[in-house]
This record gives C-alpha cells, sequence and structure tokens, in this order.
C-alpha cells in the first residue's frame, strides 16, 4: 500500500501525486524510468537485419532507429519517462452471444473506442496536472505506440513487468491484457527498480499454442508469420500458405495471451469503461461484412480500431475466414463479392474461399467468374481454387 509523502514538491512527493492522478485518469500501471539507451536496442537490430518486421518499412528508417537509440533525439532534456497501462477487456470478458451466423473473430483491445482516442486526451490532462504541481510548464513528448521508441524495455525498467515469450509485457499482478502509453518529461522522479524477474519459466504454452509458428526463441516474432500483422499491417494478399491457420481471426490474434498462466490466474476482470467492448464488432457477422460498402464500412467503424485495416483489408479477412469455416452457407455472399466487388485483392481471396468450402455450387461460380475476369491474380487464384474444388468433389 503506497502512503503519501508529505510534499508534492519533492521527486518523490511529485511522483506520489502524479501516480495518484494517474490512477484517477484510469490507468492501471505507472511507473518511472530514465532515459538511458535501451538494453534491447541489439536484439531489435538483429530482428530488422532479417527482415522480420515485413512491409512495415517506417521500423528500420534511419530516423526511427536512431531514436529508439537515444530517446534525447525525442526531447532533448528529456530526464524522466513515465511508462503506464491502461487494461482492456479480456477475451473471457465478452458476454456470450446466442446469435445465429458465421462470425469472425477480433482482438480484445479492438472491441471498444480507438485506444488512440482513449489516451493521447488523458496523457494530455496529467501533463497539464504535473505543470500545476510545479507551478511552470513542462518540456514533455507524450506516445501510445505512436512514435519510434521501444517501450516494453522502457516499461520493464520502469518496474511494470517483464517480457514474455510471446513477446507481450507481462505483469505479475495483472497479466498482459493492457495498453502502454509513455510521457517523457524534462522533470526528475524517483524512478522505479527495473523489473528483472523472468517468471516464463520453461512454459512454452504461447510458443506451441501459435497457429503459424512466429514465435521466436529471442522472445521476438516473425511478423511475416504473424495473424495480427497479415490481418492489420500487411495490405496486400495473405500468403495462401498461412491462410489456414487465420482461422476465424479477421483482425488481430490473441491466442498468446489466452494460453498464458499469467492471463489465466490473476489477469483481472476490470478494464477501462472506455475500452467497453461492442459484440457487433468484437464478433462480427462475416456475411454482412462482404456487404459493406465503402460507406457503410466508414459508417460502422468510425472511432474503432479496425479502421487501420481499411476496407479491402477487413473484406480480404472476411473471406478467408468463410473459407476457415468451410460453411456452403457463404457460398451466395462470396459468389456475389467475386463477381460485382470492385477491389481484385477482395475477389482474389473470395476465390480462394469457394475453393476452400468446395461443392457444386462454388465450382461453378468459379467457373463462371473465370469467363469474365480481367485481373491476372484473381485469374490465378480462380483457377488453384477450381483444382481445390475438384479435389473437394
Amino acid at each position: 500500500m503506497d502512503t503519501a509523502p508529505n510534499s508534492s514538491e519533492s521527486p518523490v512527493g511529485l511522483k506520489y501525486a502524479l501516480k495518484t492522478e494517474a490512477y484517477r485518469l484510469g490507468f492501471t500501471l505507472f511507473g518511472v524510468t530514465t532515459p538511458e539507451p535501451p538494453a534491447t536496442l541489439p536484439v531489435y537490430l538483429t530482428w530488422l537485419e532479417h527482415g522480420r518486421h515485413g512491409s512495415m518499412a517506417y521500423l528500420a528508417a534511419d530516423r526511427a532507429v536512431a531514436r529508439r537509440t537515444d530517446l534525447h533525439l525525442i526531447l532533448p532534456d528529456v530526464r524522466s519517462v513515465v511508462v503506464l497501462g491502461l487494461r482492456y477487456p479480456r477475451p473471457t470478458d465478452l458476454p456470450a452471444d446466442s446469435a445465429a451466423g458465421l462470425h469472425g473473430r477480433v482482438a480484445a483491445y479492438a472491441w471498444g473506442t480507438d485506444y488512440h482516442d482513449q489516451i493521447p486526451p488523458r496523457l494530455e490532462q496529467l501533463t497539464e496536472f504535473l505543470q500545476k504541481q510545479v507551478g511552470h510548464p513542462v518540456a514533455h513528448k507524450s506516445y501510445t505506440d505512436t512514435g519510434p521508441i521501444l517501450e516494453r524495455d522502457l516499461a520493464s525498467r520502469a518496474g511494470l513487468g517483464w517480457m514474455g515469450k510471446n513477446t507481450c509485457l507481462i505483469n505479475p499482478q495483472a497479466g498482459s491484457f493492457f495498453l502502454l502509453a509513455e510521457l517523457f518529461i524534462n522533470l526528475e522522479l524517483e524512478p522505479d527498480l527495473p523489473f528483472t524477474t523472468d517468471h516464463c519459466g520453461s512454459c512454452r504454452r504461447c510458443i506451441d499454442a501459435c497457429p503459424t509458428g512466429c514465435i521466436l526463441p529471442d522472445r521476438t516474432l516473425d511478423a511475416r508469420r504473424c495473424i495480427s500483422y497479415h490481418t492489420i499491417e500487411n495490405k496486400g494478399p495473405i500468403p495462401a500458405e498461412l491462410r489456414p491457420q487465420l482461422g476465424a481471426w479477421v483482425f488481430g490474434c490473441d491466442i498468446c495471451q489466452q494460453v498464458c498462466p499469467w492471463n489465466e490466474r490473476f489477469a483481472s476482470s476490470e478494464f477501462d469503461p472506455g475500452l467497453n467492448p461492442q459484440p457487433q464488432i468484437a464478433r462480427p457477422d462475416l456475411l454482412a461484412a462482404l456487404s459493406l460498402t465503402p460507406q457503410a464500412f466508414n459508417r460502422q467503424f468510425k472511432g474503432s480500431p479496425i479502421l487501420r485495416a481499411r476496407r479491402r483489408g477487413y473484406l480480404r479477412n472476411t473471406a478467408v475466414a468463410l473459407g476457415n469455416l468451410r460453411d456452403a452457407k457463404a457460398v451466395p455472399a462470396l459468389a456475389i463479392t467475386l463477381q460485382s466487388e470492385s477491389e481484385p485483392l477482395v475477389r482474389a481471396h473470395a476465390a480462394w474461399a469457394l475453393g476452400q468450402i468446395g461443392g457444386e455450387a462454388a465450382r461453378q461460380v468459379l467457373e463462371q467468374c473465370s469467363d469474365s475476369e480481367s485481373d491476372a491474380e484473381v485469374m490465378r487464384e480462380i483457377t488453384a481454387a477450381r483444382i481445390a474444388c475438384q479435389g473437394c468433389v
């Protein structure tokens, strides 16, 4: 239990006041560290050298690497880094749904309002509180995965947890279902002791549970095989050999967190009300999703992280999910998509899905579309799907 120091004018008293205000604003984790170069930088550089960041070229940009190396390039006179955590719902926190239909899966952090709309205003409020406490402006810079920093390194140094084998930061009292944010300031606060204990031990549940085998031994992951990467960051085709492993995921993935013992045993059921789950987003109706126009997509997901995937990416993911569910009820909707969707990327994955479902109806659709399709990549998918259908008959 924290006890309040006598004065908020001292670094210790100021830190306590700031921590109390952070909790009032809804943050559930709070720690402070200093701006030394991150210890995990060599691992990060090796990760980049091996191309494991996939198409996310911005991660390897010279400016971004330099800022991750030297935090003073972000805020020249930075003296302290405040690291915060905001809890979001666990997959088990979603109310049961008895609605019939074919439903997709969405990572739990994206069930409610976009955290990029929730966290920055609170960081601004926290900064205003800090400036009132000290009585003068404070040079500052804030982030919530919006800047070039190794935030899990900072969080571990701030005493918030350790980096698990699944690459997530794990707090022994809270698990890993929380979002990180950082506030760089030019004031010196008492740093917290780094979290140096590794509580993963010999456990490898996350490694064994990952459908695509993207989790690597050095506590990094190969984005080129990651479900979250392919359903969000990848703007092109999903590699055919990985599509079956995506299951029904249409945005992100929680598997490596769901199987973690620290989430099973210790993760609280409390979460920030600003991230309250919306069932229609958490369990999307896949057949309805295929019919979303650009306007309807933007309207339905206004204020949601799912906008990051863009409509064509989301419908691409939806088609893959339907292919993996292999339910003949999806054939009519996929047929309409293949025949009339304007985005070749979506049509290509709809063709793949029809090949996975198979059956006479799917085969007929593929044959009809092979006579009218003009895009070469879509035609390749149609041809491959027709072969797959023949194998299903």
